[in-house]
């Protein structure tokens, strides 16, 4: 059976090409390293479940929903600014809102197609 293709590295401009189901080459990959931690390691432990579910009891409806005119439980929570790491910023509850999947899945989609870099 014949191996997959290599596949351009998905670092913005970045033409090297890498083996089949890695994302950046290996200049880019430290610039990612949200892209290869476990949702453990990135903060989104026991502690974080349980503050999660505590959000979303007091603010049971997606925010973008309810601008649209429409009550739909909220599923998810999420950083208004991507928090990219800064624990301070990941938990300021000011920075929380409360979404349906279907927006934070746009949402976080939109800010990962289009990610700030800082050197």
């Amino acid at each position: 059976m014949p191996n997959r293709p290599n596949t351009p590295c998905r670092h913005p401009g970045c033409a090297a090409l890498v083996p089949y189901g890695t994302k950046y080459c290996e200049v880019h990959k430290p610039l990612h390293p949200e892209e290869v931690r476990s949702a453990g390691a990135r903060g989104y432990g026991r502690a974080w479940q349980k503050a999660r579910k505590r959000y979303l009891e007091a603010h049971p409806f997606c925010v973008e929903c309810m601008k649209e005119g429409k009550y739909v439980k909220a599923t998810d929570v999420d950083h208004i600014i991507p928090h990219r790491g800064n624990k301070t910023l990941f938990w300021d509850q000011n920075n929380w809102q409360p979404l349906c999947h279907k927006h934070h899945s746009s949402k976080t989609r939109r800010e990962d197609n289009n990610p700030s870099y800082h050197y």
